[in-house]
């Protein structure tokens, strides 16, 4: 694989990591809040919100990446 593969290249900004990460946090209490009555959707709360944390760290959001255009 090439070393400056356009895989997961930046296509986000501060405000967009910024918002991404406040989501992540927002589905990572609400998951833990979540575990004791509905396991299982606490689990699919806790997915999204990995996938997001690493959005935010990587500064690239996957719907930008199909074409889509987001606001943040």
């Amino acid at each position: 694989m090439p070393r400056n593969s356009m895989r997961f290249q930046r296509n986000i900004g501060a405000r967009g990591r910024w918002f991404r990460g406040i989501g992540a946090l927002v589905l990572f209490t609400g998951g833990v809040f979540l575990l004791c009555v509905h396991p299982g959707v606490s689990v699919l709360f806790f997915l999204g919100g990995a996938f997001l944390l690493f959005e935010a760290l990587r500064g690239w959001c996957a719907l930008r990446a199909c074409g889509i255009r987001t606001r943040f």
